[in-house]
């Protein structure tokens, strides 16, 4: 993956781009954004279920059609 020197070099230019101030608030958002990216993965599928409509229309139709 990345080295010591890599991450440092990817550091460096993060600090010069956005400045010593800005860091910590970037970094708050991105483990903000982590955490609750993880809490919905741990979250059990929701499935909605439709009941059928009322079956008693289909049988009254299916009398009619073996007449």
């Amino acid at each position: 993956m990345f080295s010591l020197q890599d991450s440092l070099v990817i550091l460096a230019i993060v600090l010069v781009l956005f400045g010593g101030k800005r860091l910590p608030e970037i970094a708050s958002g991105m483990g903000k954004a982590i955490k609750g990216f993880k809490k919905e993965l741990s979250k059990p599928d929701e499935i909605e279920i439709i009941p059928e409509k009322n079956d008693s229309s289909k049988k009254d139709v299916d009398k009619r059609d073996s007449k």
